[in-house]
């Protein structure tokens, strides 16, 4: 079979990036795959090429709401219909009818939550399913950075989908990671295509500041140095907030904050600005990211330290995907490295909270729901705790609670070991002389094979690199700022349409 022949008829390209006509060779030839492609190098074409070539019905679990609706969207504006996102945008009747006609699409976008609701999954096993893929699938792994109970399922709902072909996707997964992937969906026999994370056009560098008053003054000469766009991370919500506050108050035009605490439709609002060019700048949380297909990203900031490399290459891979000189800056400040670990302090409950909570458990070893934010409020319990919590007390019913309890007391404390060990491997790359780059690959079990000029502060920079940087990006056209209510009218009346039709 001609693949390029293939990619060309479907999607307008003459040749395929490292690693996607392997990964999509593998699937053709009907082997499960673990595809491990870098950050911005097109991991979404790896299913999208084989849904057209295996003419069956395409599942993708995608961990956020924004990222699928960006995939959906890129498909549509390609000329492609038969998409269906199931999400919590849809009003109850448009979820019935998407359900009820579920066999006319070709792509098919849900969250792992609403994979594991009844109503779905039963549509879902009346297809015969031509690819069952999960994006971001580091989720799974009970060591991955981010816990999402539902990723967990998925191995189960792959085997009520009498276990079709599958595709799990990452752009950052150490060995012990994909290893688990692999494990917790049950796949035999997996090919695995592991493609390098280095990127060669984002220089990486560390600066040191003094206090905090010096770090938000070197970003705003950042800000002010690089035309181009770019994206700073906190991790703070109310951080994000101020620190765009005071990048508009000194004149930094088209600046705006994004975390998880705003409503869908702001946050969405905002991406889209954002890849249009309405906005130059964003302030977020590690929210913003995975759904933006923004080739001309120049610049990413930490402001905060990562909570592990693996978060790190997944954020400094947002620049540069058009192949262009980028730059990876972490602002670093002496004590900066407690902020990760209090709040990994908050991600895990403590053995106080799992006593109090488990006080509350009734005969049937459920807490009523009319008492459940006030159990959370009581025990100080954050959202990410609660959902924890909950997980363990519902998915091992014939554990008795005694045992569940020192099982569950075990199980947080050797995930702190572990998280608070990918923080400390974290700063000791921070701190350490050795090249970069160098550090990071060896991370993932990589060596560094070629020499890179712009490669990282420790390699030596010149002083005027942000001015290099920036005279390398063509001036940026500076599209009108619109008020975002008056954009979201927009947006939603044209998601109307399309539903219409």
């Amino acid at each position: 079979m001609n693949l390029e022949r293939h990619l060309q008829q479907y999607f307008g390209y003459r040749i395929f990036r490292p690693g996607q006509k392997e990964i999509i060779s593998s699937l053709l030839d009907g082997k499960n795959t673990l595809g491990m492609l870098a950050t911005g190098t097109g991991k979404s074409l790896c299913y999208q090429l084989p849904a057209y070539l295996l003419e069956k019905p395409v599942l993708v679990v995608s961990p956020l709401l924004s990222l699928m609706q960006d995939q959906a969207e890129q498909l549509k504006r390609k000329g492609e219909k038969s998409v269906l996102t199931l999400n919590s945008f849809l009003t109850p009747r448009q979820k019935r009818e998407g359900i009820e006609n579920i066999q006319r699409y070709r792509f098919i976008y849900l969250s792992p939550e609403m994979l594991a609701a009844h109503d779905v999954l039963k549509a879902l096993k009346k297809l015969e399913i031509g690819l069952f893929v999960i994006d971001e699938a580091h989720c799974i792994s009970q060591w991955g950075y981010d816990f999402r109970p539902d990723y967990l399922s998925l191995g189960k709902a792959r085997r009520e989908l009498s276990n079709p072909l599958t595709l799990a996707l990452t752009a950052s997964a150490t060995e012990e990671v994909r290893n688990d992937i692999i494990e917790k969906l049950y796949l035999e026999k997996v090919h695995k295509v592991v493609s390098s994370v280095d990127r060669e056009n984002i220089t990486l560098t560390v600066e040191t500041c003094f206090s905090y008053e010096e770090k938000m003054q070197r970003l705003l000469h950042i800000t002010r140095e690089i035309n181009g766009p770019g994206i700073v991370y906190f991790s703070s919500k109310k951080a994000a907030e101020t620190t765009a506050l005071y990048l508009k108050q000194n004149g930094i035009a088209n600046v705006e904050y994004y975390h998880g605490g705003m409503e869908q439709e702001q946050r969405m609002l905002i991406q889209q600005q954002f890849i249009n060019g309405q906005l130059r700048v964003i302030c977020s949380t590690s929210a913003f990211g995975m759904g933006v297909n923004k080739e001309n990203v120049r610049f990413v900031v930490h402001f905060h330290l990562p909570s592990s490399m693996e978060a790190y290459v997944q954020e400094t891979g947002r620049a540069g995907r058009d192949g262009k000189q980028s730059a990876a800056i972490l602002l670093y400040c002496d004590g900066d490295e407690g902020l990760p670990l209090y709040l990994m302090e908050q991600e895990l409950p403590t053995e106080p909270q799992i006593e109090g909570v488990f006080s509350y458990l009734d005969v049937t070893r459920k807490i009523p729901a009319a008492i459940q934010e006030t159990i959370m409020q009581q025990f100080s319990l954050s959202d990410i705790q609660w959902r924890f919590m909950l997980h363990f007390i519902t998915t091992k019913p014939r554990v008795n609670e005694s045992e569940l309890k020192e099982t569950m007391k075990r199980y947080v404390f050797k995930r702190k070991e572990y998280k608070t060990a990918k923080i400390r491997a974290f700063f000791h790359w921070l701190t350490a002389v050795k090249c970069r780059r160098e550090g990071v690959l060896n991370y993932f079990q990589e060596e560094k094979n070629t020499q890179n000029e712009r490669c990282c502060d420790r390699c030596g920079l010149a002083k005027d690199f942000l001015q290099i940087l920036s005279e390398s990006e063509a001036a940026v056209a500076k599209k009108p700022y619109v008020d975002w209510q008056q954009d979201l009218a927009k947006l939603l009346l044209k998601a109307a349409d399309n539903h219409e039709k």
